[in-house]
């Protein structure tokens, strides 16, 4: 890791040689025109100047033809559209407007309404905000309605607020402030009721799904079979132990349950369905504490275990029924990248791509012949590559990359099967002139392992003593430490090195790494053993010859957030300073679903909202009325936060000014959950500010 003064002013010269080219843009999407033609864009649209196809077996670049062009439904411009989506025929686009769903025709320029009760509380196809954000995901976009693989329907989830306690959020923008009041049910509150519809777009006509809407209980996203006559829901009750998946009949509404699961601790949604011709398969993890694929009879009557082996973060990709094959990406190999695998129909599992790099944005052709893929890892820029799939695990190893960063790119034998579409890495790239990441392993107090990513500084000298920051989430299930590249850019990831401080990155035992055996663990109490496993880091840290034992610095956001307060609350003794943004301070106050996931009800679970509540702590912060600047906490928030609201911080800062605790504090006003345009960059200048006064005075 020690690099000479020369190597280092060598490559710092090369950096600023007139017309050095060290990376390349690569292409953010690609799509499937037929069996053999693929094409790519670099703004998604397909219609791009760069936008470029290839041609396989032959490899030939060529043009993209102008009816590639993605279908914009924004460009039919229908006034107030929420979430204009296209119908599968591409002649109709749904969308919400005003708490109502809508329906245009496209060639005829006409709109339909197809729902009548929207109004402040009541919403059809657009998402309460705890769906949005714990069900259906901020992609979603509050978008709630799916259309049927025929065109002819669309289903979509009604909510009922009435019930829903609303939370006001203030702006002091303008002469009199503003307040937006939004349905946010927190922990123990009432949630919304959900109504689920499947609507004819010829005649407007609603079957509704044989649901008591009146059960306290979610629904996860749902998903139309192949022949749209039904339309699947997974249901849980508000303690989520038990899920049961639901074929919903499209003409009268009847219900029949298909699949049911339980579990000790809590139940994971459906993220994904993939309809075969007799059945579905479906990734669950209930049986071996790890991910596993299963095969589910459209009558229910048949549950098969398909796989095997420690999969997580498991996502279908392709089904090959006609071979008997499931393709599918996991960390498998590796707990911190996913790889590309086939599983055979004799459960062999065998990887189609390089294990030693993460795969990404996987794309079969229709035929399943051909995949596209992305590939990088800490130290590899990302490639596009294009792949034979029947000779995929053997192209792969003949093209492997060496372990040398400085070596030869490939070996020398070319694989005639693949194709590299695009690389990132440009002809002037030299990997020396960067601090880039390597992975490092602890043990947990159980014996445990626990990953982390290491980035020391450039000419880094194992004889001297460095400041260290790290950086850290700790929620459920998910992980920090992912192997995959990150371009170099000198304020934000190069900074640490350019300053002499090094910079970790570090997992729990709860992020993921170890299946449900790492998950499970914070059941009931989200925030004890994560706090144990970064002090075990800490200690790895103080004992580490080259670390200055009282310059080790934490940071992190929403959760790392609830994480750095604590830290520095309870063991300043290992981290001596902190950055907690927008973090949840008592568990009271942030939204039902995603805390009773973990937490159970405040009723049912009194103590275990005790244990994790920051302000229980705030006694023992030891920076009193005189700080001496061997201990400082900064607290950062957003006063537009819809998601961790401002209160969680506001009762923080109380908190310690009622026991007399002195702290730094930045306030970003109508600033969001993550800070954005000019807030993002005076955060980073004031961050940078902190750890400079901290760290290296």
């Amino acid at each position: 890791m020690k690099k000479s003064l020369t190597s280092l002013l060598a490559a710092a010269l090369a950096l600023l040689s007139a017309g050095a080219q060290e990376f390349n843009d690569i292409p953010s999407q690609w799509k499937w025109l037929d069996a053999n033609t693929a094409a790519f864009s670099y703004d998604g649209s397909f219609a791009d100047s760069s936008a470029f196809s290839v041609r396989t077996p032959s490899f030939v670049r060529g043009s993209v033809p102008p009816a590639a062009a993605s279908l914009q439904p924004d460009s039919l411009q229908i006034e107030g559209a929420v979430n204009p989506c296209y119908s599968p025929d591409s002649s109709k686009v749904a969308f919400t407007r005003g708490g109502d769903l809508y329906v245009y025709t496209v060639g005829g320029g006409t709109e339909k309404r197809l729902t009548f009760d929207g109004d402040n509380k009541i919403s059809n196809g657009y998402a309460s905000w705890v769906y949005y954000e714990e069900i259906l995901g901020r992609a979603s976009h509050y978008k709630a309605f799916w259309w049927s693989p025929d065109s002819r329907r669309i289903g979509f989830y009604r909510f009922d607020n009435s019930g829903v306690p609303f939370f006001s959020i203030y702006s002091p923008k303008g002469q009199s402030g503003r307040l937006s009041v939004t349905a946010y049910p927190k922990a123990g509150q009432v949630n919304p009721q959900v109504r689920i519809g499947m609507v004819s777009v010829a005649d407007g006509e609603i079957v509704w799904a044989d649901f008591d809407e009146s059960l306290d209980q979610y629904f996860g996203i749902p998903f139309w079979g192949a022949d749209s006559n039904y339309f699947y829901v997974a249901r849980e009750p508000r303690v989520q132990n038990t899920l049961d998946l639901y074929a919903v009949s499209a003409l009268d509404g009847s219900k029949k349950q298909i699949y049911h699961e339980e579990y000790p601790t809590w139940i994971n949604w459906m993220d994904e369905i993939k309809f075969g011709r007799d059945g579905l398969y479906m990734v669950r993890a209930f049986e071996t504490g790890w991910e596993q694929i299963y095969y589910l009879s459209y009558d229910g009557a048949q549950l098969r275990r398909l796989s095997d082996g420690p999969n997580w973060r498991t996502r279908l990709v392709r089904i090959d029924e006609k071979e008997g094959a499931v393709y599918f990406t996991a960390n498998r190999d590796s707990d911190v990248r996913p790889s590309l695998y086939k599983l055979g129909k004799d459960g062999s599992i065998k990887a189609l791509t390089d294990t030693s790099l993460a795969v990404a944005g996987v794309s079969f052709s229709p035929d399943g012949k051909w995949f596209i893929a992305s590939l990088s890892n800490y130290t590899t820029p990302t490639q596009v590559w294009i792949y034979e799939t029947a000779r995929a695990a053997e192209a792969w190893k003949a093209r492997r990359l060496p372990s040398s960063a400085n070596g030869p790119r490939y070996h020398s034998r070319a694989a005639s099967s693949a194709y590299k579409a695009a690389d990132m890495r440009g002809p002037d790239y030299d990997a020396s002139a960067y601090a880039l990441p390597e992975l490092v392993y602890i043990e947990a107090e159980d014996g445990e392992k626990m990953p982390a990513a290491v980035t020391f500084p450039l000419g880094f000298d194992p004889s001297r003593k460095y400041p260290v920051h790290v950086e850290i989430y700790g929620g459920p299930n998910t992980a920090y430490v992912r192997d995959g590249w990150r371009k170099p850019v000198k304020e934000s990831n190069q900074w640490w090195s350019d300053h002499g401080i090094i910079h970790l990155v570090a997992d729990g035992r709860a992020a993921g790494h170890t299946g449900r055996a790492g998950t499970d663990l914070v059941y009931l109490d989200v925030v004890s053993v994560p706090v144990r496993d970064f002090v075990s880091w800490g200690q790895w840290l103080k004992s580490q010859p080259y670390v200055i034992g009282d310059k080790i610095g934490v940071e992190g956001f929403s959760f790392g957030g609830t994480m750095t307060a604590m830290l520095l609350l309870t063991h300043s003794d290992l981290f001596h300073y902190g950055v907690a943004g927008g973090g949840v301070y008592d568990w009271m106050l942030y939204d039902s679903h995603y805390t009773e996931r973990f937490m159970d009800t405040p009723q049912n679970n009194p103590e275990g909202y005790k244990r994790a509540r920051v302000l229980e702590y705030v006694d023992s912060y030891p920076v009193g009325a005189h700080p001496d600047g061997s201990v400082m906490l900064k607290i950062t928030h957003g006063t537009a936060d819809d998601n961790v609201h401002f209160q969680s911080s506001l009762q923080l800062i109380d908190a310690l000014q009622r026991h007399g605790k002195q702290f730094e504090l930045m306030i970003y006003p109508d600033g969001m959950h993550g800070y954005r345009g000019l807030q993002h960059q005076h955060d980073l200048s004031a961050d940078h500010l902190f750890w400079e006064r901290y760290l290296l005075k």
